[in-house]
């Protein structure tokens, strides 16, 4: 990252986390309830997201969230569903978790799917599993280089943004440096993003996924979120066993169900 922009991504830094810090110590001196989760259907719009043979993440992702949103609202009528989109439309990274804290929101649940490169461009079709992201507590350069390469992917939408350098404060997905500085923007409720993320990760598995475990990433997503918040990565649109479940009726509802399980295993544990 160069003295340009440091200085303006720090300056950036300093005002983003402020209401994120002012609202999690609200929540920390109340008691916790799950009344409000906001689910977000990753990429959209000209951003389709990873590319499968017959299928685009940005769609597969919006079919699942808004079946899971239908679910959240029958399995637990107590909980107000809002969603960052509900139809094919590209939302800025910063302004979906913006949505989410200024919704005061308690959970972000953010809905991708994953793909596997190999190497001269192609696909991996090997590759299987889910796994579950949660912000970044290092240095990017400490992780290995797959992750390194996951991070840069998704935040590279962030390139395709109007103005993303006014919108990011000079935030250079291609930079490594800016990573360490957007890892400096630590999610106050890590412990409860890891629950929530594991509790996800063990019902894909109680269904026959591969359990790919929870992952730290640097994703600009999740690092100004004032609530716990996580991505999961449902499958691999790479893989063409998975495409086809993920697309089929029977395995988005057997998604949903994993997720809705987590969620009321993970409400019912921090409102005891």
């Amino acid at each position: 990252m160069t003295k340009r922009f440091i200085a303006p991504f720090l300056f950036f830094l300093s005002f983003a986390l402020l209401p994120a810090l002012i609202l999690a110590n609200e929540q920390q001196d109340s008691i916790y309830r799950v009344r409000t989760i906001v689910l977000d259907a990753g990429h959209g719009g000209p951003i389709p997201g990873a590319r499968g043979a017959t299928s685009l993440e940005k769609d597969v992702a919006l079919q699942v969230v808004l079946k899971l949103g239908k679910a959240i609202v029958k399995e637990m009528p107590d909980v107000r569903v809002l969603y960052t989109r509900t139809t094919d439309v590209n939302v800025e990274l910063y302004k979906r978790i913006e949505f989410a804290n200024e919704n005061r929101a308690d959970l972000f649940i953010s809905v991708h799917l994953n793909s596997a490169p190999a190497p001269r461009g192609r696909q991996n079709k090997t590759v299987r599993g889910t796994e579950t992201f949660v912000s970044l507590f290092g240095r990017l350069d400490e992780q290995e280089p797959s992750l390194r390469e996951k991070a840069e992917r998704e935040n590279k939408d962030i390139l395709l943004e109007e103005n993303y350098e006014e919108n990011y404060g000079g935030f250079d997905p291609n930079d490594p440096a800016s990573y360490i500085i957007l890892s400096l923007m630590k999610n106050q409720f890590r412990e409860q993003s890891v629950h929530l993320a594991t509790l996800m990760q063990q019902e894909y598995e109680k269904t026959g996924r591969e359990n790919r475990g929870v992952q730290e990433l640097s994703l600009a997503v999740l690092a100004r979120a004032s609530m716990p918040a996580v991505l999961t990565e449902i499958g691999f649109i790479s893989n063409p066993n998975e495409e086809t479940y993920m697309k089929s009726a029977k395995g988005q509802e057997e998604i949903v169900g994993n997720l809705v399980n987590a969620i009321k295993s993970y409400k019912k544990h921090i409102e005891r």
